[in-house]
């Protein structure tokens, strides 16, 4: 518990554990609320249900009208896309189910790495509504669990929870001035730390190469124009202000120094390379481990 003696509401969602806690118990009504809210979001980027408007996209191209918060999303990845040279794109899920990582839960590659389609060979993204030329297969996992954390929040403080933190699995959304502490997995041991960091208001999300792998060399972080995992970066966390931000910028530093990212994006991160090395910005103020 983030917060001693707060209560705390568990569920699962988008295919991970969430925890929401506030100062006193949820009631029914609103637990129902965010459960809801949970379900609108799954309804419609899951591709790993046959009922989302993503897997219809997967299906056959059209135009497909996506809910509130997909212009924010589309933006976002736009942006990323311009400056990790296409490696990060929300077309990548064909990549993953490429080598294994599919609706199925396959985990057994079909074949080489592919890479995802070019964006504007078929992809068009107007605020809410997207429209493909060809039948795709999205996956906005890499800013997805974060954006889903912004709109919980939303949520809470339309029903007057105001003060809150979310845990959605790692990825941590703090609403309020007291800080929490909160200690950095080490990349190869998970039951170990490399260090700590003081988390204040705002958002702390982190991707590394040990979750979601599946086999030798194989993980969820593809680099979208080769269709293969990345290889040189190994964790990375992302400080900012919202959730959304920070969970896209943690896969975005995966490919981009986190300096050239500061140049559009104001947060503060860590990068663990393969070879032991870290690297880090100022504003970062945790603690690394000897």
């Amino acid at each position: 518990m983030p917060h001693p003696g707060w209560a705390a509401f568990s569920f699962d969602g988008i295919g991970t554990s969430w925890e929401v806690s506030t100062p006193g118990p949820l009631e029914a009504r609103q637990r129902r609320r965010l459960l809801a809210v949970v379900e609108e979001y799954d309804a419609a980027w899951s591709r790993f249900r046959t009922d989302s408007i993503v897997a219809r996209a997967a299906r056959q191209p059209g135009r497909f009208v996506m809910p509130v918060g997909a212009g924010a999303l589309g933006r976002l990845y736009r942006s990323l896309y311009r400056l990790t040279d296409g490696a990060m794109t929300p077309l990548v899920g064909g990549s993953l189910e490429q080598l294994g990582y599919d609706p199925a839960y396959s985990l057994r590659p079909r074949g080489i790495p592919l890479p995802a389609p070019r964006w504007d060979d078929v992809l068009d993204w107007q605020d809410a509504v997207l429209t493909t030329t060809a039948a795709v297969v999205l996956d906005v996992g890499a800013a997805g669990k974060g954006q889903l954390a912004d709109l919980l929040a939303v949520e809470l403080r339309a029903q007057g929870a105001g003060e809150h933190f979310i845990d959605a699995s790692g990825d941590l959304l703090n609403s309020g001035p007291a800080p929490v502490t909160v200690a950095l997995e080490h990349p190869y041991d998970p039951g170990r730390a490399i260090g700590t960091i003081s988390l204040g208001t705002g958002a702390l999300c982190a991707s590394a190469a040990n979750r979601r792998a599946w086999g030798d060399g194989l993980h969820h972080v593809l680099d979208g124009t080769t269709g293969s995992p990345v290889s040189t970066v190994v964790a990375t966390w992302a400080l900012a202000e919202n959730a959304m931000t920070a969970d896209a910028l943690a896969t975005a530093l995966f490919f981009v120094p986190g300096k050239a990212l500061q140049q559009d994006f104001e947060f503060s991160w860590l990068t663990v390379f393969s070879d032991g090395s870290a690297a880090y910005s100022a504003g970062f103020k945790g603690v690394l481990f000897e």
